[in-house]
């Protein structure tokens, strides 16, 4: 894609969806690590019904080193894969605690230390809660949408990322991974894709190939 057609497919994009944004619930920067977390493998809105309570009983990271896993488990539940969740929320609390003196830490490499960090929710992490863009959290959504886009032909998120990257100007970077969500859940569906209302879908290979 040419720097014009970029330029003209973020715009694009960011005049299809001008109110995307996280869709996670969160008041403090470890609310969002438990928050993302919470939605590996689960929606955004079953994450939002669950943390209210969540953040209730544990409003200090102390709070969530502290308290029982069983009754962890109890309230996180819904979320799936409670009990590995839950594991990785504690021992991130303690982590926080021991090796960040309680301040979770603005920087990839650190995060990456935490249990149950990847680099996607680690890029999440920066941009929500500290407003720090300097990669893209590869979701499905991105992946789905880079790959039938054509912006990468790779399978491994850490390898989209790149590619992504190398085509879109740091200035893009904090609303790309929004607007990709946006366009994957309202537009770009994994089974239905709405090619025929797609804002993009001159760039579109996927599309292109049905024509």
């Amino acid at each position: 894609m040419k720097k014009k057609d970029v330029i003209n497919f973020y715009k694009l994009l960011k005049n299809t969806y001008p109110d995307a944004t996280c869709s996670l619930d969160f008041k403090t920067p470890f609310q969002m690590v438990v928050a993302v977390m919470l939605s590996a493998q689960c929606t955004d809105e079953r994450v939002n019904k669950t943390t209210p309570a969540l953040f209730e009983r544990c409003k200090t990271i102390q709070d969530f080193a502290d308290v029982d896993i069983q009754e962890l488990e109890g309230i996180i539940h819904p979320c799936g894969f409670y009990k590995n969740k839950a594991k990785n929320i504690k021992l991130c609390a303690k982590q926080v605690l021991e090796n960040f003196n309680g301040v979770v830490p603005q920087n990839m490499e650190d995060l990456l230390t935490l249990a149950g960090v990847g680099r996607k929710s680690a890029n999440v992490i920066l941009l929500e809660a500290f407003g720090i863009a300097n990669g893209i959290a590869v979701d499905t959504h991105a992946k789905r949408i880079s790959n039938r886009i054509g912006l990468s032909s790779e399978k491994e998120p850490e390898k989209i990322e790149q590619d992504l990257l190398k085509i879109f100007p740091k200035e893009y970077l904090k609303d790309i991974n929004h607007l990709f969500v946006w366009h994957g859940r309202k537009t770009c569906d994994s089974r239905k894709p709405k090619c025929d209302i797609c804002t993009v879908k001159q760039y579109c290979k996927f599309y292109s190939s049905k024509l």
